[in-house]
């Protein structure tokens, strides 16, 4: 490994994740706007959307999204102008 390439300023951060509002500790030197007190001690927050606590792979919980919905939508928006386009003729 090189020397002299990796960071010194490694501390403990809290990892919150927003979809289950779980938290964690891990070492990193991300930098962070905001604080949060656990533990009787103030500590650099890092927000997230995923985590292994709100993920499908590691919870076993599928969730489903509604794409179909927003697919539909956008056509019924763009067939309505563009009805002559190439690519419009292509997929449907």
């Amino acid at each position: 490994m090189k020397k002299k390439i990796h960071t010194n300023n490694y501390r403990i951060v809290v990892f919150k994740d927003m979809t289950s509002n779980d938290t964690f500790f891990c070492k990193s030197t991300i930098l962070t706007k905001e604080k949060i007190h656990l533990n009787g001690k103030e500590f650099p927050l890092y927000k997230m959307e995923i985590s292994s606590f709100s993920h499908p792979f590691y919870t076993g919980q599928i969730k489903y999204v509604d794409a179909t919905g927003r697919i539909d939508k956008f056509y019924k928006k763009y067939k309505k102008k563009n009805k002559n386009k190439y690519i419009f003729n292509l997929i449907t």
